[in-house]
């Protein structure tokens, strides 16, 4: 089987940059993938898509190298069970909120004796590799979203739950139930209170020898993120690149149409009227 590039790099001590994907399209994810990040991971929860399109994404992917992930919906077994057998080598889990709910969602991910995933791996017995049935345990990445008020409560034993990779963390949802709604979702926090619930999930995960992974809006809050000690940083996300891009292009178009008709030449009086 392929080994997971992810798991590669942080034993050699290297953060790893993901990206997000909104759009369900392959050509989208085909560009993205193309771009330099260590792994790609597909938003089946709030993404504009479903799972018919993220067998396709992962295949316009597949060229780049780039490791395939995917945050599936919810705590539910069967769409984990899908996106493994579609070639996805991590799985990011929403709200997961005691060690009950994260020990239950890395049974969805392994095989027996480990786990309960059922066998069946239409794509990824072709994408992965060879011997998939007997290394996908070892290779396969089980995130759990900490993203509430009472999953911070449980952390230690969230993060302590054997067989559990890391700890993927959504600043929004966290904020907006750490402030009970006094914060408004957002990436990128700098409330004191929150920038000390990201170091406490670090600590947490350094704690338990598993990975810190933060979802941020900026490549400057990525590396402050790193800093304080986090393996995984995701930097915005398909639709918001586009749409960051698409407004800076218009805005200096605006600037500079506008100088350009500054600039224009008064006609001269001749050629108002006309005459020679």
């Amino acid at each position: 089987m392929i080994k997971n590039k992810l798991k590669t790099l942080w034993a050699e001590g290297k953060p790893t940059l993901n990206g997000w994907l909104s759009i369900g399209n392959p050509f989208t994810a085909e560009i993205m993938a193309a771009q330099g990040y260590d792994s790609i991971c597909i938003d089946v929860q709030h993404g504009a898509l479903d799972y018919s399109a993220v067998l396709p994404m992962f295949q316009a992917m597949r060229a780049s190298g780039v490791v395939p992930l995917a945050r599936v919906p919810w705590l539910e077994p069967g769409i984990v069970m899908k996106v493994l057998d579609a070639g996805a080598f991590g799985v990011v889990c929403p709200m997961v909120n005691t060690a009950q709910q994260a020990a239950e969602f890395v049974s969805y991910l392994r095989y027996p004796p480990l786990g309960q995933r059922s066998f069946g791996p239409t794509r990824a017995s072709f994408s992965a590799g060879a011997n998939y049935a007997a290394e996908a345990n070892g290779e396969v990445l089980a995130f759990a979203m900490v993203e509430t008020v009472e999953a911070m409560s449980n952390l230690d034993a969230i993060a302590a739950t054997p067989g559990l990779d890391g700890i993927y963390v959504g600043p929004a949802d966290l904020s907006f139930s750490l402030s009970q709604g006094r914060l408004t979702p957002a990436f990128d926090r700098e409330e004191p209170e929150m920038i000390a619930a990201l170091q406490q999930i670090v600590a947490a995960c350094k704690k338990h020898g598993i990975r810190a992974a933060l979802h941020c809006g900026t490549p400057e809050y990525a590396a402050r993120a790193i800093a304080w000690g986090f393996d995984m940083t995701t930097v915005s996300g398909d639709s918001r690149l586009l749409a960051g891009a698409a407004q800076s292009s218009v805005q200096r178009f605006r600037e500079l149409a506008t100088q350009a008709q500054a600039a224009q030449v008064a006609p001269s009086q001749t050629e108002r009227t006309g005459a020679y």
